[in-house]
């Protein structure tokens, strides 16, 4: 049946499975709108991106920035190419917003970004002709999950200690443990409804006691996101099955 990601962010599974069906979602309005004109305009998404990178120079990121915060009313392919040039040109390729919902990542030290790929552009255009996109929060998914369906459930991980609690992805209150409790009720609803559903999460002892009745299997992970380069090193995490 179809793959089905309610946290889709990069889409990094979606983009290695290349599924005939699939429906990613996710709550980051702004992320969904540029997979939308990725698959349906990608041609107009690459010349405003060929634009931003022409310009691209010390200071320019902050003044595509604070238009992209200020301004509501851009043409959303436009929209699209903003976001991919500041995720290019941002600080370790972060994604965090304030709680006016401004994306507020300070730019990266880069001696030559690849701001414009159009081969990968293209390629991620042709599989997401096979994608439908929804905007909102995991719980919507119930309303189209079918028996026999795959549901890769991706969250903001638990945090494994108080220094590394980031969840500001999109403009909320974070994912708190109140969410991870609501996606633990998902879970078990979509085991109920026949889905075979897979969860990613750290391995701490908050989850491995959510999830005891399931199938738990560590992996270790490679750390993309760390102030210290040094401390980048694969991480264990929780891949969780009811299957």
């Amino acid at each position: 049946m179809r793959h089905i990601e309610p946290f889709a962010g990069g889409a990094a599974f979606f983009f290695a499975r290349r599924p005939k069906r699939a429906l990613l979602a996710d709550i980051n309005e702004p992320l969904i709108n540029t997979y939308r004109c990725v698959r349906d305009q990608v041609d107009q998404v690459i010349e405003a991106l060929r634009e931003l990178a022409t310009k691209h120079g010390t200071g320019r990121y902050y003044e595509v920035r604070a238009e992209y915060n200020a301004t509501k009313h851009i043409p959303p392919h436009r929209r699209a190419a903003m976001f991919i040039y500041l995720n290019k040109t941002c600080f370790n390729g972060l994604h965090r917003v304030n709680r006016r919902g401004e994306f507020n990542v300070p730019e990266g030290k880069y001696k030559n970004p690849r701001i414009l790929d159009e081969p990968q552009l293209r390629a991620a255009s042709q599989a997401l002709q096979n994608a439908e996109l929804h905007c909102g929060d995991f719980e919507e998914i119930l309303d189209f999950v079918k028996p026999g369906d795959f549901v890769y459930l991706d969250p903001p991980y638990e945090p494994i200690s108080g220094t590394s609690n980031f969840t500001s992805y999109a403009k909320a209150e974070g994912f708190t443990r109140k969410d991870q409790f609501r996606l633990k009720n998902v879970f078990c609803a979509l085991d109920r409804r026949g889905a075979k559903v897979m969860l990613s999460n750290s391995d701490v002892p908050f989850i491995r006691e959510l999830y005891r009745e399931y199938r738990i299997d560590q992996v270790f992970a490679p750390r993309l996101i760390s102030c210290d380069v040094r401390s980048r090193e694969p991480v264990p995490e929780l891949v969780i099955r009811n299957f």
